[in-house]
């Protein structure tokens, strides 16, 4: 009887957040996976780490980092500015944010993952927002850079991508009726839930061991109808970052008050308090060294040198995001801030040198080059697809 197998499939399954230090202390398909190992991911949130996955670049080379930057004079939010005078009970609900977010996403046609948190309204005006654009699509990069989906076009290999908007239920049947049917030689499964259970719980939740165990089940079925149809299943799963059970708040914002410095927020300066640090620009002479007397004697944090962002890729042009980084501590979230006003149980986005903060790369193959950082996954996709 004639062989109608297709020689190979290469799955290549991100895991959101599932870090190194978490599959350490899981068990995780123990008898299929021959590599299980670190991966040194990169300064910033996910959508600083999605774009260095999908380009192999570096985020001054991408041009993504953080969502919110200042631009005033590009903003597309200066009509948020009527919604100031709305009392703090309707703006800071997550149902408001979140329709807020969905109108203002269909108005200018953003296709990029968009959401406006916890931004002062008062505020958006100052900003522009970062991704604007699907990354998965060709165009989505700010920097202009191909991505390792924009290969498989261009070579013509037959592939598919999990939508991102869909929940991880969708994206396992989708890939699975896909590989019944034979036709795919390379696969992107994008898995998004564990980021939220470690969020909302931490890392030792009884949840989480039990979302990778769902995990490990649900890739022994994909796997199993793979060998139904492909001669050769090559399997490499990935995350971006890791997760730090967080342990203590700062309250920073509280540091700037104007009846403590005198410096109004717009006037004098503008910053993002992010999740876990504080991006600043400067609008008169002599701001920035009364910010800096302001913060530096709060001991959760640090300020980064020019340094360590060249180190790390964050030496971004014209200090598009950021003039001044004030760094938490792992383990301190930045709270409140514009991303929320509530505590909750994990974060990421510390120094990517915190054991924490390392993503975790493993494999049923043993490659030639394995991949050690974040920026190497774009190389090993390629080389894997053939292109």
């Amino acid at each position: 009887m004639q062989n109608t197998k297709k020689k190979r499939i290469t799955i290549c399954l991100f895991i959101d957040a599932f870090g190194w230090e978490i599959l350490k202390k899981n068990s995780f398909l123990d008898d299929v996976l021959k590599v299980k190992a670190p991966l040194e991911t990169v300064f910033g949130y996910s959508s600083t780490c999605d774009p260095t996955i999908l380009t192999g670049k570096l985020p001054r080379e991408h041009g993504h980092f953080s969502f919110f930057y200042y631009n005033p004079p590009e903003s597309p939010f200066r009509s948020c500015r009527l919604l100031a005078p709305l009392p703090s009970a309707i703006t800071s609900r997550g149902r408001v944010r979140r329709v807020m977010s969905r109108l203002l996403q269909k108005f200018y046609g953003y296709t990029g993952y968009f959401q406006i948190y916890n931004m002062p309204f008062k505020h958006l005006h100052l900003f522009d927002y970062s991704e604007k654009k699907d990354l998965y699509m060709p165009g989505g990069i700010n920097g202009g850079q191909p991505t390792v989906f924009d290969f498989l076009r261009k070579a013509g290999v037959p592939f598919a991508v999990s939508d991102w908007r869909k929940n991880e239920k969708h994206n396992i049947e989708t890939l699975t009726q896909q590989l019944d049917e034979g036709k795919i030689e390379f696969a992107y499964l994008y898995l998004a839930e564990m980021d939220g259970i470690l969020h909302a719980q931490g890392t030792n939740a009884k949840a989480v061991s039990d979302k990778i165990a769902w995990y490990d089940a649900q890739v022994r079925q994909l796997l199993a109808k793979a060998g139904e149809k492909y001669e050769e299943v090559r399997l490499h799963i990935f995350s971006d970052h890791g997760m730090a059970d967080v342990r203590d708040t700062c309250p920073l914002m509280s540091l700037l008050d104007e009846s403590k410095t005198g410096l109004k927020f717009g006037r004098d300066y503008t910053a993002v308090f992010d999740s876990t640090m504080a991006r600043f620009w400067f609008h008169h002479e002599g701001v920035r060294e009364k910010v800096i007397e302001a913060i530096s004697g709060e001991k959760k944090g640090r300020i980064l040198s020019d340094e360590e962002l060249a180190e790390w890729g964050c030496d971004f042009e014209g200090k598009k995001y950021g003039e001044l980084f004030f760094l938490m501590n792992p383990g301190v979230l930045l709270c409140p801030g514009f991303m929320g006003e509530r505590p909750i149980a994990g974060m990421h986005g510390y120094a990517p040198t915190d054991a924490n903060s390392t993503a975790m790369y493993a494999s049923n193959v043993v490659l030639e080059k394995q991949p050690r950082r974040l920026t190497d996954l774009f190389c090993m996709m390629r080389s894997e697809a053939g292109v």
